[in-house]
């Protein structure tokens, strides 16, 4: 295998903290309850629209009025606090660094608002270099629709079949396995072995230096 497209929440950055303060406090100012953030460990990786919904009371869902305002008070304080809790998993600096050693492409994609999904990576990647770095934007459909992995796949010029696809969630899996490239689940982070596994993950990963195994020299 000769590339990576990696997600970013939950695979290469522990976010649920600051993610989910941003959406308990979007809760709190409306009156609504809010959650323990393990449960955002099952809320998030399906875009702030999902987040939303699994967030907020279940007999209000259907009104588009309170989700764009519980939306826009999400980003307002997740704008704040992006950066007050989150990190890279242990392990994710060393891997980036081997990987651009052995200068094998590397790319993300995530269902996280591109405003945000540049900016992060820039904080916390500095000096590793990513060929594409996508967040969900306006004229994409979010993952699992594969038209992004594969429009990535296809501006570096690189066939799926090449590639390594990293992530954390069912989404991930899936998104893969319709883009052609290797789905491989990361047990480090949101979601449990038994979600990856059932939505296609080939190789399971207990550590991000175990993915070396798998990658050209």
């Amino acid at each position: 295998m000769t590339a990576v497209l990696f997600d970013m929440d939950g695979t290469l950055l522990d976010t649920v903290k600051d993610l989910g303060d941003a959406m308990n406090y979007a809760l709190e100012k409306e009156g609504f309850p809010t959650h323990p953030l393990d449960a955002y460990r099952y809320f998030l990786g399906d875009g702030i629209d999902f987040l939303v919904r699994r967030s907020m009371p279940k007999d209000l869902v259907e009104d588009e009025v309170v989700r764009k305002r519980l939306a826009k008070l999400h980003c307002e304080a997740y704008e704040k606090n992006w950066h007050s809790e989150t990190k890279p998993y242990e392990g994710i600096p060393e891997l980036l660094k081997e990987l651009a050693k052995r200068k094998i492409p590397m790319a993300i994609l995530s269902n996280k608002l591109d405003e945000f999904v540049g900016r992060v990576t820039k904080h916390y990647f500095p000096d590793i270099h990513f060929s594409d770095v996508r967040g969900l934007r306006s004229n994409w459909l979010r993952k699992p629709d594969p038209a992004a992995a594969l429009d990535i796949a296809k501006q570096l010029n690189i066939p799926t079949s090449q590639w390594l696809y990293l992530g954390d969630t069912d989404t991930d899996m899936k998104t893969a396995v319709s883009a052609g490239m290797q789905p491989i689940g990361v047990l480090w982070g949101f979601r449990p072995m038994a979600e990856l596994v059932d939505a296609g993950a080939s190789i399971l990963l207990a550590s991000p230096k175990d993915l070396l195994d798998f990658i050209a020299v």
